[in-house]
Parts: structure tokens; sequence; C-alpha cells
């Protein structure tokens, strides 16, 4: 049986930093993907919108790691020359009922750390963006776009590059926790059928929309700490040509979503979304019907919208630990601390956002598993010693 110092379930952008995380750290680690190519899941079927850490509950996992994310990752960006633009965004009243909403919003980010919001008056916005309509706006100068598969491209080759090694068309069918402490995986071969085994200390469950099927398949982890998953499917519309604006346009927050709000990508192309479909099955087909009530909702912000502009463009699925009407649920990083198996990490729910958050994510991993072998080693040393 093989054995290595780390094992990554998931080639996801969260997975591919931490595999780079841990191989830096002069882990000898080892990604293991499903899939035929990296970020296949909902790494690759986002808006690409890099958060400013605006909406998240003050104290929250995804408030503290966006913050933190979203400088680390235009650092990153930069120094890897991956394509990205820091335009801004502009949230949005439709109406003067809707005006303190963005107060509200206001001033829940600057409890998280974002202190660079501006608030505008429909006047303001609209020498900023004159084909806009609102009552008043906030300017979050932070939020940015950027090339995903570009960034998770570059997180691979910065992991290869200090020895760390992709297995894609690898699927995990279980896993079991030996006396002595390793974690064996049993790992299928999707092209070759061939099966085998493989060993190591620590063990990162990055899998996504897997994550919570994989936990449960590992023998020795108590299932109670294996939450449920909800799938809430956001579907995307675009429209041709280019935006006629130079922002992100984004109504005030919607239950379980920030709206149908418009995003451009680097070529200023618009796309529009996404919805909340609530689903149980991986399908990404885009219902071209669910479009129509994009409409009404797209000429709040932007009345000149011609009819028939939208197209079906792409779908994502997030993998959710809330589900309908209920309040967003946070991330949710378990290590020894609250399962007891020392080197396994569970990552779920890891939705937007996600994408923001990744690197500091896996740092934030990476400490977790140093302490924790750190601690495995005194209770080593304190059992020969006695």
């Amino acid at each position: 049986m093989d054995h290595v110092d780390c094992i990554v379930a998931g080639a996801g952008v969260v997975g591919l930093a931490i595999a780079r995380a841990m191989a830096r750290r002069g882990m000898d680690t080892l990604i293991l993907e499903a899939a035929n190519a990296v970020g296949t899941g909902t790494s690759s079927r986002n808006s690409e919108v890099i958060h400013a850490g605006i909406y998240y509950p003050v104290g929250s996992l995804k408030a503290r790691f966006c913050v933190a994310g979203r400088d680390m990752l235009y650092r990153y960006c930069e120094e890897h020359a991956v394509p990205h633009a820091r335009c801004g965004k502009l949230i949005v009243a439709a109406n003067a009922d809707q005006e303190p909403v963005l107060a509200t919003i206001r001033a829940n980010a600057s409890a998280c750390g974002v202190d660079d919001l501006v608030a505008l008056t429909a006047a303001e916005a609209l020498a900023l963006e004159p084909r806009l309509r609102c009552t008043a706006a906030l300017l979050s100068p932070s939020t940015g776009i950027m090339d995903s598969h570009a960034l998770m491209i570059a997180l691979l080759g910065d992991a290869e590059e200090h020895g760390a090694a992709l297995s894609l068309n690898t699927s995990i069918v279980s896993g079991r926790i030996t006396e002595d402490g390793l974690i064996v995986l049993d790992t299928i071969d999707s092209t070759s059928g061939e099966r085998f085994e493989i060993a190591t200390r620590s063990f990162i469950n990055a899998a996504g929309l897997d994550a919570t099927a994989l936990a449960r398949s590992i023998d020795g982890l108590d299932p109670q700490f294996v939450p449920e998953l909800r799938y809430a499917k956001g579907n995307y519309f675009s429209a041709a040509g280019r935006a006629p604006f130079s922002r992100l346009i984004y109504p005030v927050p919607e239950p379980g979503g920030l709206g149908v709000h418009l995003t451009l990508d680097l070529d200023g192309v618009a796309r529009f979304g996404p919805d909340v479909e609530w689903t149980d099955t991986l399908d990404y087909r885009v219902d071209p019907a669910r479009g129509e009530r994009f409409y009404n909702e797209i000429r709040k912000y932007w009345p000149d919208l011609a009819d028939g502009a939208l197209h079906p463009a792409y779908s994502g699925i997030r993998p959710k630990l809330s589900g309908p009407g209920e309040p967003n649920a946070d991330f949710v990083i378990q290590d020894a601390s609250v399962h007891g198996i020392d080197g396994l990490v569970n990552l779920f729910g890891i939705e937007s956002p996600g994408l923001t958050s990744s690197l500091a994510i896996a740092d934030h991993v990476a400490q977790r598993l140093a302490q924790t072998g750190q601690a495995q080693n005194r209770r080593v040393t304190l059992t020969a010693g006695h």
C-alpha cells in the first residue's frame, strides 16, 4: 500500500489552493479528482466575482475568509498573471423603500472590516453608469472579476512546482481509520477500473458537492458530524454584445441569494443571475423559460433591456447547508477538535464566497493541520516517556 503525507479530495479552486498550501509547507501531497479535469463543478460554474465581503454575518467564517481572501486573491492574480479586473460594484435600491436596506448593508460591511463602501445618491450613481435606474446606491470599489479557470491552472502549477501530484479520473470509494491513526482510502480509476489503497496522515475532504457523501463513506467518522447537504441551482442568462455598464450591478439581496444581478466577464459581456432553483439532481441544463422572470427584475435597474435579449448561458449548483426559507448557513470546516480524528479535515457547504475565500481557507486548513500534528507529536512523546 502506498503512503503520502497528505491527500486532498477535489480539484476545485479550494482543493487546489489547499494542495498548494500543503505542498509549500513541504508535505508530499496528492490531489484526487473524480472528473477528467480540474474545476468541473462549482468552481467553474459561478459569476467569477471577487467579492468584497459585504453581506456575511459578522464574525462568520464567510466574512472572515472573504475579506482576508479578497486581498490575498488580488495579490496572487497580480503575481501570477491571472486575468482579473478590479471593476467595482454598485448595489442599488430600486425605490425609496429599499434605501434603508443599503444603510444596513453598509453597517454590516463595516463591522466585517469592509470600510471602503461609498453611499451614492441617484444622480451620483447615474454619473458613473448613465443607463442605470435607481434611487440610491452603494459603491464597492473592492469588488472585481477574474478568470477562475486561469486561477485554478495557476494554483495547480504552483502546487506541482512544490512537489504535489494530481490524479484525475480517481474516485474515492471509501475510507477507514487504522488503529495507528492512518487514514486509508480505497480508490478506483474510472478509466481502467483498477482499484488501489493509499494511506496518509492528513486527508482534506474538499469534494464540494460530493463532500458529505465522501465523509459518510469514512469508517470511523461519527455520522453526527456529517451535515445534510442541499443543492441550490443557479441559472445564468447572457445578453449579446458589450454591456452598457463598466461595473457590476446588484439589487438589494433577496432570500436565498443576492438577487438577479448583472456581472461582467473580462470581455465586457453581461451575465445575469443566478436565480435560486432547489433541486435533488446534478442537472446543469438551463430551462429557457426561467429567463422570463429575469426581465422584470433586471428592468428595475436597467429599464432599456430589450425584449428577447436574454439567452440561456449556463448554470451552477451550490452545496448549501441551509434549505428554502432558512437563514444562509456558514462554511463548516471540521478538524480533529470537532470530530476527534487526527489529520482529517472536512469542508462542507463551501459555496459563495468560496472562490474569493480560497486562499484564506487554504491557509486556515494548513495551520489547523500543523497544530494537530504538533499536538499528536506531543501525545506520542508523552506516551513514550511514560
